[in-house]
């Protein structure tokens, strides 16, 4: 015989343990969509500027190549990162980059105030700073004294070591412009400049690209030689280390020239 009470009360015990079932299938899904993209996806954002830095960053029609993007995305792969990338202007880098908006940038040490703060890996590249010179000038350039009672262009916010004493001497006169191609052009067609201050990859490709090669001469002598590097956040730096392991690996295999002949 049936207990009245007890079928009265057999509905909300079911519907009771239906609810706590449905409540605790849901909390599960919640908790696996919130879980899953960091579990199975690792990212890396990564500067590439606003402009670029060609031939070691290039942004055309919406994608991106370079040889820095080339080797980062290829090492970062084989790390298991996907690469992000973020277009910073170059004055608030080091701010995003302390701010934790973005993780890594392209950077030599000898630019970087407080280096000790940051996490870098070994040299990609290396950055020769020589001089382009129009092919009719007579300048020629072996020391900086060389380039006394002269102007040159150099790019806006650039420390150029080798030359500063003799920037703030007044012997060496500099004119500053806010892109890399507009150096040239003021070369050419400005009053009383003698020569452009560019990295020698850097001013190739400029002049390749504005079909401007005939008109310049870049100095066998460079004013400076740094290595390129990415620059990332101090907690980074275990990826520093796995990012060197594979770069050699690239090196010694012979990929990493395959990359380099790529853009030169």
């Amino acid at each position: 015989m049936h207990n009245a009470s007890s079928s009265r009360r057999l509905p909300v015990a079911i519907a009771s343990l239906t609810f706590l079932f449905a409540f605790g299938s849901g909390t599960d899904t919640l908790a696996t969509e919130d879980t899953a993209p960091g579990e199975s996806e690792r990212v890396i954002r990564f500067n590439v500027s606003p402009n670029g830095y060609p031939p070691y960053l290039i942004s055309e029609n919406g994608r991106q190549s370079g040889i820095m993007w080339d080797v980062v995305t290829k090492i970062a792969s084989r790390l298991d990162y996907r690469v992000v990338p973020e277009k910073i202007p170059r004055k608030r880098v080091d701010q995003m980059l302390a701010e934790g908006y973005i993780d890594a940038t392209t950077r030599a040490k000898e630019w970087t105030d407080n280096p000790d703060d940051y996490a870098f890996t070994d040299p990609v590249v290396d950055i020769e700073e020589v001089l382009f010179v129009p092919k009719d000038s007579d300048l020629e350039f072996e020391t900086p004294e060389d380039l006394f009672s002269h102007t040159l262009v150099t790019h806006l916010g650039y420390h150029y070591p080798a030359l500063q004493p003799h920037f703030e001497s007044g012997k060496i006169r500099r004119f500053d412009v806010s892109r890399d191609k507009d150096m040239f052009d003021y070369v050419l067609h400005g009053d009383d400049m003698d020569a452009a201050v560019a990295d020698r990859l850097v001013g190739r490709w400029i002049l390749m690209k504005e079909n401007m090669q005939t008109e310049f001469r870049s100095t066998p002598e460079t004013l400076s030689e740094y290595g390129f590097r990415v620059m990332l956040r101090k907690d980074w730096e275990d990826f520093a280390e796995d990012f060197n392991h594979e770069l050699e690996t690239m090196r010694e295999s012979g990929e990493l020239d395959e990359i380099l002949s790529n853009y030169r």
